[in-house]
């Protein structure tokens, strides 16, 4: 921990899960998460979805007590979801929260792997990663591997940041690490919150570690990613990098790691 202090294997942990139209994807992906890992709990945060995913969730919360929705009444983007996923878990007195998608990229049967890294106290983030050895991507046309590699490495070189899936979204926190990153308020909406997040734990002096994960692209549904997004995210790295730079500091910093 940043403190010099040291935490116990978290005993409580949430996945919090943003839906924006996921009605084709949320009864599955709730179904084998509760099956891989049948210790955790489940908040389902809803966005207002059109098609019936809240009601469908709230379906699922009537038959198992470990499965909670919050409805949301506008599609404010994954980051507001997420901080009002966390306050949550805070609320309730969670050991750790993760985040995962919707729509099956993210394995479920996985996640045991990313939460058993928190039984070294001194781990505070797990990301699960594509990038580093172990870790692959399924089903994704080149263009978008570019993508996501070039942004990736752009954000980590531009930061300064010792991890190598910078921008993933498969990621397990410790609450008391979590809740100062948090407590200033975080603008950014898209993926670009979870650059955000890595950056502020680096700094904040947390151990943040990598763990291979597959990530499979979704069979069912849209896409969230959009062009408007991506800018996003490059405006306000290439900011922070600035910011970096202006400071005078410079090689990689923090204590990303693989597993």
């Amino acid at each position: 921990m940043a403190d010099g202090s040291t935490s116990a294997a978290p005993e409580r942990v949430l996945v919090a899960i943003p839906t924006y139209n996921e009605a084709e994807n949320i009864e599955e992906i709730v179904r084998r998460l509760r099956a891989a890992a049948p210790g955790v709990d489940v908040l389902v945060l809803d966005d207002g979805s059109p098609d019936g995913t809240g009601e469908l969730a709230d379906a699922l919360a009537a038959d198992d007590p470990q499965v909670h929705v919050m409805h949301r009444t506008a599609k404010e983007g994954l980051g507001k979801a997420y901080l009002a996923g966390f306050a949550w878990a805070f609320e309730h007195g969670y050991d750790a929260v993760c985040e995962m998608d919707a729509d099956g990229s993210h394995q479920p049967e996985q996640l045991p792997s990313l939460i058993a890294r928190l039984d070294d106290p001194d781990v505070s983030v797990v990301l699960g990663s594509r990038w580093v050895p172990g870790g692959r991507v399924e089903n994704w046309p080149w263009h978008r591997l570019v993508l996501s590699r070039g942004g990736s490495l752009y954000a980590r070189l531009a930061l300064g940041l010792g991890v190598r899936d910078v921008t993933g979204g498969y990621r397990v926190y410790r609450c008391d690490a979590l809740r100062p990153l948090v407590s200033d308020g975080i603008e950014s909406a898209g993926y670009c919150f979870q650059i955000d997040l890595v950056r502020r734990a680096v700094a904040a002096g947390e151990t943040v570690v990598e763990v291979p994960i597959t990530f499979v692209e979704r069979v069912r549904g849209e896409s969230k990613m959009s062009g408007r997004i991506v800018q996003e995210a490059m405006l306000r790295v290439t900011v922070w990098g600035g910011q970096r730079v202006a400071t005078g500091v410079r090689g990689l910093v923090g204590k990303g790691r693989a597993a």
